[in-house]
């Protein structure tokens, strides 16, 4: 039975946990070929099972280039080609904290995973996309991009820069049948926000219109038509899931 992806290859980051575990599963039961990025491979063996001729694990560090190239390299080497990635690896960093208390080398390691990893892994997958005159590139960003949350400088800024340069990227490529986007989740329900401090979600949360996070499967479904064939007409452009909280 042909599915939404069928025949498509695609490469998801922070495939382990969270929104790109969701995002995997889906992409996995609509037919598509994956590889999966995670630091932590064990955990990439125990959530994946049963479709051993689609998935290829990768263990990668996003932040370290020669990583990203060969895991990139691998997937190709595998399925031969790349057609989607979606970028959902991120940290948070140390928050809950006024500038003057912010550590540059926590900051130095949030820009390194949220936004020089989204730089490398699409840096490595565009040559290939480019030959085929076809691709779909996701970077998942946060509304603390586009409004900045106060305690949250590095996320914050981190995501602006992601924000920064889907619209540069989408422009970049517009007329090479390869749209880029990006989606600006409020508070969704991951790990991620589990492991925040109380009072920095009750911050974000009360901020949202709806006085709920998203879930899960909410944000894989606006991802997945993000990456979809038929959107094709949209690039550039951050999408908002926030609840109401964004309205611009």
């Amino acid at each position: 039975m042909q599915t939404g992806f069928s025949g498509q290859v695609a490469i998801i980051t922070g495939a382990a946990s969270g929104l790109g575990l969701v995002i995997a599963h889906k992409l996995l039961n609509e037919g598509a070929y994956v590889g999966l990025f995670d630091l932590n491979i064990a955990s990439l063996q125990a959530e994946f099972i049963g479709n051993p001729d689609k998935e290829e694990f990768v263990s990668v560090d996003v932040s370290n280039q020669e990583m990203v190239e060969k895991g990139v390299a691998q997937v190709v080497a595998r399925f031969g080609k790349v057609d989607i990635l979606i970028n959902c690896a991120g940290i948070t960093g140390a928050t809950n904290l006024k500038s003057h208390e912010v550590d540059p080398a926590n900051l130095r390691k949030v820009f390194d995973v949220n936004f020089t990893g989204s730089f490398y892994t699409s840096k490595a997958v565009l040559p290939h996309m480019i030959a085929n005159h076809y691709g779909r590139i996701l970077h998942i960003a946060s509304i603390a991009g586009k409004e900045g949350n106060a305690g949250m400088l590095a996320y914050s800024a981190s995501k602006a820069a992601v924000i920064g340069m889907t619209k540069v990227q989408g422009k970049e490529y517009a007329e090479s049948g390869i749209t880029i986007n990006a989606l600006a989740p409020a508070v969704i329900e991951t790990p991620l926000v589990h492991a925040m401090p109380d009072t920095q979600v009750k911050y974000m949360t009360d901020k949202i219109p709806m006085k709920r996070c998203g879930t899960l499967e909410e944000a894989a479904n606006m991802a997945t038509f993000i990456v979809s064939a038929e959107n094709s007409f949209t690039t550039g452009f951050t999408f908002d899931l926030s609840g109401g909280r964004a309205t611009y």
